[in-house]
C-alpha cells in the first residue's frame, strides 16, 4: 500500500525528472539491455545504441507514461489502459520485462539522484514501480 505521502513523493519526484524524461528513460533501457539482452529482441528494428534517436524517443515515452501515472496512483489502471493493451496484444512483450525494467529504472534514479535518493524515496519509488509494472501485465491474465 502506498501511503498518501508516498504518493505526493512519487508524484514530486517524477514532475521534477520530466525535464530530462529522454536521459532517465533511455539510461534505464541501456542498463535493462546490458543485464538482460534478452529484453532486446523487442528492439530489433530499431537503433538502441546509446544515445540514439530511438532509445532516447522511447526513453522519453516511457518516463512521460510513468510520470503521468504518478500524478494520480489510485487510478493508475485507468491512465494505462491504453499501454495495457498495446504491449499485450499488439506488441506481446513478456510481461516479465516490466518489472525487470522498474528494477533498472530504480538503479538509474540511484544514480541520477544521488543523495536525495533517500531511503524513504527509494521505498516510495519501489511501491510505485512494482504497481506500475503489475498493472501493466494485468492484460495478460
Amino acid at each position: 500500500m502506498i501511503s498518501k505521502r508516498e504518493k505526493e513523493l512519487i508524484a514530486e519526484m517524477w514532475e521534477s525528472l520530466t525535464p530530462v524524461a529522454e536521459y532517465i528513460g533511455s539510461e534505464a533501457l541501456l542498463r535493462m539491455f546490458a543485464s538482460y539482452p534478452g529484453t532486446k529482441t523487442y528492439f530489433s528494428h530499431l537503433d538502441i545504441s546509446p544515445n540514439s534517436a530511438h532509445l532516447l524517443s522511447h526513453g522519453k515515452k516511457i518516463v512521460l507514461a510513468i510520470a503521468e501515472g504518478a500524478k494520480d496512483i489510485s487510478q493508475l489502471t485507468v491512465t494505462l489502459a491504453p499501454l495495457q493493451t498495446l504491449h499485450a496484444y499488439q506488441l506481446r512483450i513478456d510481461p516479465t520485462n516490466f518489472k525487470l525494467f522498474s528494477h533498472c529504472m530504480l538503479v538509474t534514479l540511484a544514480c541520477y539522484l544521488g543523495e536525495d535518493f533517500t531511503p524513504v524515496a527509494h521505498a516510495a519509488m519501489d511501491k510505485y514501480l512494482s504497481a506500475f509494472a503489475a498493472v501493466l501485465a494485468e492484460k495478460y491474465r
